[in-house]
């Protein structure tokens, strides 16, 4: 019940953030099927974790770096909201995690890249951890595809457990996603091959629908309220994860 209440109000709070800074477009381009879904996406920026939610009317599990989760009270907050930290050198367990709340009928998030989106454009090599989930779960695969505005990502540095992080944050301006059909994968998972052309047919499907999104984005003119806000916002946000940091910088 708290952790619902917690999920509840997290996705509110991004929800009111996307709708007051964000030309934010969503578009499904079929129905989402009843039970748990595995949802994979590209991933421009560090507000991707937060926006994919929207994507689903029920709740969602994403795999988010564990250093989010040293941030005080925010990384407490989306802990009970049932988020999954992903620890270095510990991919297995935390597949294990995902798959085992996949089969109580939990929905997960996951984004392939393992890490941002070269800022130049394109797409890193994908990791295998979504295919893998696929087949050892069965469930359908969701493929997202997300756009945003090029040169309107923001480079923000901040010390966690004493180490400096960096954050390639979207705050504000056009934001497209596309969601697309349910694909469907059955085979064996310590199968090398079928696992990486499981990976190459998730990735490729991402890639189209980003590319939809990017279309879409393009109809969207900015102004200059757009630009001024865009500053605000990043000078704001660059101060809150400062002060926020500044808390476990001895952890």
């Amino acid at each position: 019940m708290t952790q619902n209440l917690f999920y509840a109000s997290a996705r509110g709070l991004i929800r009111l953030y996307a709708w007051l800074t964000m030309k934010l477009d969503i578009q499904w381009e079929g129905i989402l099927p009843p039970g748990p879904k595995l949802f994979v996406a590209n991933h421009p920026s560090g507000t991707d974790p937060f926006l994919i939610h929207l994507a689903s009317p029920h709740p969602v599990s994403v795999l988010i770096t564990a250093k989010a989760f040293a941030v005080p009270l925010f990384g407490y907050y989306i802990r009970k909201a049932r988020q999954i930290p992903v620890k270095p050198g510990q991919g297995g367990e935390v597949l294990e995690q995902a798959r085992r709340m996949l089969e109580h009928g939990h929905s997960i998030a996951i984004f392939p890249e393992g890490d941002f989106s070269p800022q130049a454009g394109g797409f890193q090599k994908p990791r295998t951890g979504a295919a893998r989930l696929a087949l050892a779960t069965g469930v359908p695969v969701i493929p997202v595809g997300i756009a945003l505005q090029n040169g309107w990502r923001y480079p923000i540095i901040s010390k966690i457990a004493g180490k400096p992080a960096i954050g390639y944050w979207y705050l504000h301006g056009p934001y497209s996603m596309t969601v697309g059909k349910p694909m469907h994968f059955g085979g064996d998972v310590n199968d090398r091959e079928q696992v990486g052309a499981v990976t190459g047919q998730i990735m490729s499907q991402i890639v189209t629908l980003a590319a939809e999104s990017e279309r879409r984005l393009e109809r969207k003119p900015l102004n200059g309220l757009d630009t001024a806000l865009q500053m605000a916002l990043k000078t704001v946000y660059t101060f809150v994860i400062g002060l926020l940091s500044s808390g476990v910088t001895n952890m």
